[in-house]
């Protein structure tokens, strides 16, 4: 039934465990499947599947270190969490890193700051508004 589906996306990914260990780690989630030429992700609502980039494309795109942002893209995701200072403190070590907190800004009832994965994918990260940070 259409009610026992989640909301998904696909992400292309060079590597995909580093790529998959990062959104597993800071969303977080788990990994219900694992495979050579795919990563599934999933929370209670959403799913992740990590899927590899055709190597003629990896080898037009190589991944620097850092990795250079890929902002001019058609689409970005978009995960709450429950600190955006803990994802902060947490993303260097996955690769990945989160704008400094000037850069945070609050609509809606949360606040967001985007971020990039260690492949360059930028990506937003968002906790309700009005939380303090530690």
């Amino acid at each position: 039934m259409a009610e026992d589906l989640k909301a998904g996306a696909v992400l292309f990914a060079q590597n995909l465990p580093r790529v998959a260990k990062f959104y597993a780690e800071l969303v977080p989630m788990t990994v219900t499947l694992a495979g050579s030429d795919l990563i599934v992700l999933e929370s209670k609502h959403f799913q992740l599947v990590v899927h590899p980039v055709p190597t003629r494309i990896a080898k037009a795109n190589p991944i620097t270190s850092p990795p250079a942002r890929r902002t001019n893209v058609p689409a970005k995701l978009i995960f709450p969490v429950a600190s955006l200072a803990d994802v902060r403190d947490r993303a260097p070590a996955l690769g990945g890193e989160l704008d400094p907190p000037s850069k945070e800004f609050e609509a809606r009832g949360f606040r967001a700051c985007d971020a990039h994965d260690p492949e360059g994918n930028v990506v937003q990260f968002r906790e309700i508004a009005g939380r303090s940070e530690p």
